[in-house]
């Protein structure tokens, strides 16, 4: 059944003033921020902030949260963020499983639901198991994610069992974050390695008419890239994703680098061995397909040290600062991937007289796929849609 479900009406965050101040008030937190203090990080006129705010405020997104002591004058009066103002959902579809989270304002997950998937299973099967999970996850969280009055049952038979439907969350869009290749912004996949019945699918059209909401389409890498450069992990980075297949999601200039086609980051599918095994892609001796007959082998070693022959390709390539490594293949043996790709970086950057990249888990890589996709629809509104940062915020989250 196709369901629409209540939306904030987002009018009042066009234009780029708003969203400075919008991500200001974001990035204060529950402490919240004053009007004079956003005129003073935005450029802004204080009657330019006041108009703002005030719009902001009669949306529900914004609300007064105390009063806060000046230098001179009357108290100031703080505002904050109001998180639960809206939603966003994440999608990550992978070869074999669902996981879909809701993601209010600030980036909280307030509900969380996997499920096994059978992506060969084509579009409209998918769509369907997606559709269904995505209507689970806001069911559930309906009453503690501020959902809308059920309604009132009025005219109905008193003696009728009323058993009306839970409140669901005021949704701003749904972010799918799958395997690749794919155009980003046409919701169209290619042909996705292993699955051809893919190729020009047009998912994001297909999931917006089913549930009746926004829907962003993107690779997993790149969601993951979003999410990363927005929790403040740097601006010149590359995110290595190992589970069911290989990819790489970079971020080049403070912003993910998708290429005009979205064709950048398809990293699994180097050729680094001309006579090595077959991979889904039709190739011999990809690094996926070196990867994970190493890893079927049992000898994560091996797979570590193709993986950094790969990193450090790219790294030479890109010069970039940091890569980081995530997946539920790296999960399951963290240290083994760590200090392998580590030790190929460092003995190429002695050979080069170059200074070592770092490698790193990447903060939160369980979730950081599908978080990052719940970013695919939430960074637009705060104006990091390319995941910028003013030039004064230079911190890592890489804890």
């Amino acid at each position: 059944m196709n369901r629409a479900y209540s939306g904030v009406n987002l009018a009042v965050l066009r234009g780029h003033n708003a969203a400075l101040v919008l991500d200001l008030l974001r990035t204060a937190g529950d402490e919240g921020i004053s009007r004079l203090e956003l005129a003073e990080r935005t450029g802004l006129t204080p009657q330019g902030v006041s108009k703002i705010t005030a719009r902001l405020r009669e949306q529900g997104l914004v609300t007064d949260t105390g009063r806060r002591a000046s230098t001179g004058g009357k108290p100031r009066t703080v505002l904050r963020l109001v998180p639960d103002a809206g939603y966003a959902v994440g999608l990550h579809l992978d070869r074999d499983e669902l996981t879909a989270v809701l993601v209010d304002l600030a980036g909280a997950v307030v509900a969380e639901r996997r499920s096994p998937l059978a992506f060969g299973a084509g579009g409209d099967a998918v769509v369907e198991a997606a559709a269904s999970e995505v209507e689970a996850l806001l069911t559930d969280a309906g009453a503690d994610a501020g959902g809308a009055d059920a309604g009132d049952p009025g005219h109905l038979d008193a003696q009728e069992p009323v058993h009306p439907e839970p409140p669901t969350p005021r949704v701003l869009g749904v972010g799918v974050a799958l395997p690749g290749p794919l155009d980003h912004s046409s919701g169209v996949l290619h042909r996705v390695t292993g699955f051809p019945e893919w190729d020009r699918f047009p998912l994001r059209d297909a999931l917006a008419a089913r549930l009746g909401l926004p829907v962003v389409v993107d690779k997993d890498t790149n969601a993951a890239a979003l999410g990363l450069a927005l929790a403040g992990c740097g601006d010149s980075f590359a995110y290595l994703h190992l589970g069911t297949g290989l990819g790489a999601g970079l971020v080049l200039g403070g912003a993910p680098y998708r290429g005009p086609r979205t064709g950048a980051g398809e990293f699994g599918h180097q050729v680094i061995q001309l006579d090595g095994p077959p991979c889904g892609c039709g190739n011999r001796g990809c690094i996926e397909a070196l990867c994970l007959a190493a890893v079927a082998a049992g000898s994560f070693d091996e797979a570590a040290r193709v993986l950094g022959e790969g990193a450090a390709n790219m790294v030479g390539l890109l010069d970039i600062d940091l890569v980081l490594l995530g997946g539920r293949t790296v999960a399951a043996a963290e240290e083994h991937f760590v200090a392998g790709v580590r030790a190929v970086l460092g003995e190429r950057a002695r050979r080069g007289g170059t200074v070592e990249v770092p490698v790193l888990r990447a903060p939160g890589s369980e979730s950081v796929v599908v978080e990052g996709a719940a970013q695919l629809v939430l960074a637009p509104l705060f104006g990091r849609a390319h995941g910028h940062f003013p030039a004064n915020r230079n911190d890592r989250n890489l804890s």
